[in-house]
């Protein structure tokens, strides 16, 4: 492979539309706009859910109900498999985990799954543990400390 042969993936690059350049170039006369009305204005964009005026359905439906979303809990998960990075007696807290590059989003704490296998022993510290997850700290005599809830972290 040379550099003068490098091209890019196919699909990858789309010829422009050139609007208003003839019948023949497919995007004359209206460029692609259609008729006219507000769709065919320069500047124009209607948000989606606009119905020209008329009442949108979002707002037509009735509202019903308890949606427990907003006040849900959304632990950032961590398999004990990916504990085995830290050295035999570490520390491993929300810190440990953000600075090892393991945890990168923002939530409510930390939650640990026992996916895979732990080798070390460590002292993990977060918010929740899966039951196999905390046989699996203990059976490599480790130690799980449950940490208060950070809020959004």
């Amino acid at each position: 492979m040379r550099l003068h042969t490098l091209q890019p993936r196919p699909g990858a690059k789309h010829p422009r539309k050139r609007l208003g350049q003839g019948r023949a170039s497919g995007h004359g006369k209206t460029s692609s706009r259609g008729g006219k009305g507000q769709s065919a204005r320069s500047g124009s964009s209607i948000r989606p859910n606009f119905e020209g005026g008329q009442m949108p359905l979002s707002r037509r439906l009735p509202k019903r109900g308890f949606n427990n979303a907003r006040f849900a809990t959304r632990h950032l998960i961590v398999n004990v498999e990916t504990l085995n990075r830290f050295e035999d007696g570490t520390r491993v807290d929300e810190a440990a985990l953000r600075k090892a590059g393991i945890v990168k989003r923002h939530g409510d704490g930390i939650k640990v799954l026992g996916s895979g296998e732990l080798t070390r022993k460590l002292v993990v510290c977060a918010q929740a543990f899966s039951a196999s997850a905390r046989a699996k700290i203990e059976k490599a005599g480790g130690t799980c400390e449950t940490a208060g809830a950070t809020g959004a972290a």
